[in-house]
């Protein structure tokens, strides 16, 4: 597609979402498309706690990994901040003028300075084989059991389910709202009417771009952050075993309503998402649905 036909089609679909987003406020109404109806029950797992300074519980493979390596990452800068502030301490007392009203003369000692360059060289060969692990899990993309496109907008998401032909806006959810869409008070900011609905312990792989500026498009509790830059189109991918409801907002600097544009993903199981996916293409698929359920993208 060149310049132009991407900028009228961006232009297009920003002006409808308007008029939708102005016609149900004035209606008093919720969006049209409700992607969560008839998902009830979940637990809210991936969400920020009060007072909280640990990472969100992890649910797949890649979020525990990453908890891994920074507790790794933790207990080696811990012994180097140890070992740091004794040296200072033993010099202070040692050598200041009082214990030590002669210094010595000399400028060098081989053997320190031997050491002081080999043992950074040795922590970081320790360092480098789990990072490098971690970061080609995180890289290397694999065959999708479903493909969703993720396009940031000022200031909300659209969610595009590739294979099955249907996309769905993703709005932040007012006060007022969130006893009508099944969620507690405390999850104000971080809820929106249209949740993205995936099967349990299935690879997912999400297609991230934007329409008009940089945004990010992150889940903590999956280990995924990938920003979001318009004309460009970047993957990440995530396989979650807990069903439940997973929150997570835009990270990257794209305007005055930054804060206002939260993904909440809900994890369900097979026979839940099929319902579910059944009811979505029936209402607002382009294509039909093919036989068989959850195949490849690649198929």
């Amino acid at each position: 597609m060149n310049v132009k036909g991407f900028a009228i089609r961006s232009a297009t679909a920003v002006a409808t979402t308007g008029s939708i987003a102005v016609s149900a406020l004035l209606a008093g109404s919720a969006w049209p498309a409700r992607a969560q109806d008839g998902i009830d029950g979940l637990q809210a797992i991936g969400k920020p706690v009060p007072d909280g300074i640990n990472f969100q519980p992890a649910v797949t493979d890649v979020a525990r990994d990453i908890v891994w390596l920074d507790n790794f990452l933790l207990i080696v800068i811990s012994v180097i901040s140890l070992l740091v502030i004794g040296l200072l301490v033993v010099v202070a007392i040692r050598y200041n003028s009082w214990s030590n009203p002669t210094p010595a003369r000399f400028t060098h000692n081989t053997p320190l300075e031997i050491t002081w360059t080999v043992v950074p060289i040795i922590i970081l060969l320790v360092i480098i084989p789990p990072s490098l692990s971690l970061l080609f899990k995180q890289m290397r993309i694999p065959d999708a059991d479903l493909t969703i496109k993720a396009t940031g907008n000022q200031w909300y998401w659209t969610h595009e389910y590739v294979d099955h032909g249907f996309e769905f806006d993703s709005f932040m959810l007012e006060r007022g709202q969130l006893a009508e869409y099944g969620y507690a008070d405390d999850e104000f900011l971080l809820a929106v009417d249209n949740a993205v609905v995936v099967p349990v312990n299935r690879t997912v792989v999400v297609q991230v771009t934007a329409s008009d500026v940089i945004h990010a498009w992150t889940i903590p509790a999956f280990g995924v952050k990938q920003d979001a830059v318009p004309g460009r189109l970047t993957e990440l991918w995530f396989r979650v075993d807990q069903e439940g409801v997973y929150f997570g907002q835009c990270s990257e600097l794209c305007g005055k309503d930054h804060s206002y544009m939260p993904i909440v993903v809900k994890v369900v199981g097979d026979d839940v998402y099929e319902h579910w996916l059944d009811r979505m293409i029936a209402e607002y698929a382009e294509i039909p649905r093919q036989p068989g359920t959850l195949t490849l993208a690649s198929d």
